[in-house]
This record gives structure tokens, sequence and C-alpha cells, in this order.
């Protein structure tokens, strides 16, 4: 995909030691804005914990609470360890999509190789924390079905469905910024009429603001549903 120069392209560290022309993309760039958001309104909120909390510690212990409460119901009693993992990812695509509201900004989501990155990251940690808790051979059997002579024919079925969730996550977060983005392009490009602008405040902007809330919970709840399918451990009654 080709990045085309903006402001928010800054020389690397190849440039400083003398290799000219080394440029960061659009995405990474804003990427590192959206880590850099999330890493000062976290010192913010933790500096000082107060038994009563502040704005900032409040609000950062209500969006903690309630990925907590997600995870719980999700996974179960052990799914708060899974907290910094999905609670760095949902906070990552909500902050970058929201950025993309904002005129000037282009939230990261909105490339392919950024939510790729994520998908990936998702399917890799999902089958490493079954393959932690269940052990190889056990989480493998999942994968063979419930009658082991279906096994030549359920493996490479469920094989395959496995390596589609990190394209579909992907995908699907991508296209949805992406459309969003563009639409919301076209509209400013023709801002000029003066009616794209009123329909850009009153009808995209809150649509950008849904948007964005719902494809984060859609990624999270996503992802919850892989890792509890990955480390639930299966108990077949005999009777």
């Amino acid at each position: 995909m080709e990045h085309h120069p903006t402001i928010f392209q800054i020389p690397n560290f190849l440039g400083a030691i003398g290799i000219s022309g080394a440029w960061i993309p659009e995405h990474i760039a804003m990427a590192w804005l959206v880590m850099a958001i999330l890493i000062v309104v976290s010192h913010l909120a933790t500096r000082r914990l107060q038994a009563v909390p502040g704005p900032i510690q409040n609000f950062m212990e209500v969006v903690i609470e309630t990925f907590v409460d997600l995870l719980t119901q999700m996974i179960g009693h052990n799914g708060k360890r899974y907290l910094p993992l999905i609670g760095t990812a949902g906070l990552f695509i909500l902050v970058g999509n929201l950025l993309g509201a904002l005129p000037g900004l282009k939230p990261p989501t909105a490339n392919l190789n950024t939510t790729a990155a994520l998908a990936i990251t998702i399917f890799l940690s999902y089958n490493y924390f079954g393959i932690r808790e269940q052990g190889v051979v056990a989480y493998l059997r999942h994968f063979c079905g419930p009658i082991l002579w279906l096994a030549p024919i359920m493996f490479p079925i469920e094989l395959i469905g496995h390596l589609a969730r990190p394209i579909s996550l992907s995908i699907r977060l991508f296209g949805n910024i992406f459309g969003e983005e563009s639409v919301i392009a076209i509209l400013l490009s023709l801002i000029w009429l003066g009616i794209p602008y009123v329909i850009y405040l009153g009808i995209m902007m809150p649509l950008s603001l849904f948007t964005s809330f719902v494809q984060a919970f859609i990624f999270v709840m996503l992802s919850m549903v892989y890792i509890a399918g990955a480390v639930q451990v299966e108990h077949e009654e005999h009777h």
C-alpha cells in the first residue's frame, strides 16, 4: 500500500545516521501517537493513586473494571490474567479509531498493516495460551473433532478455520475504518460547497464515534471468544 507524504512522516533513526530517504510511514507515526497518548494517560492515572480517585484515575478504573467484567463473563474466573493483552489491544484500537474523527489525523487502524499486526498478535497469543493451559497434545486434539476416526477430515477444516481468524479480524477492522475515512475524505474535499460540512458535523461525526467504539468492541469480543475456546478444558461426563 502506497504511503503519501504527510506532516506525520518524520525521519527515522536511519536518516539520523546518514541514510537519506528513510521515512516513517504515516500509519506507524500515528500508532506511535496512540501509544504516547495511552502512556501519558496511564501515567497521569497511576502516579498518585488515592482512595478517593481523581477524574483521570476514576475514568481509568472504570475502563479497567469494564474489561475485567467482560473477561470474567467470557473466559471465567481466570479471565483477568488476559487483561494486559485484551486491555492494551482494545484501548489501542479505540484511541486509534477516535483519532480519525479529528481533522488532519488518520487512524492507524485504517491501514491493513496495523490491523494485520493486531490480528496476528491475537492469533499467536491465544494459541500460546491454549498450549500453556492444556499442553501440546491435548490442545491439538481439539482440532481432531469429537471422534478420533474423523480426525483426517476435521483437522484440515479446523486448521483452515483457525488460520482464517487473523484474516477475518484484520480485514473487518481495516475495511470498516478505511471505508469510513474514505467517506469523510470525500465530504471534506467538497467542503467548499457548505452542505457537506454540515453533513460531516451532524451525521458523519456521530457515526464515526459510534463506529470507533463498535469496531473496538467487536475486535475485543472476538479475541476473548478465541482465548476462551483455546484455554477452556472440556470435561466429558460418562453416564
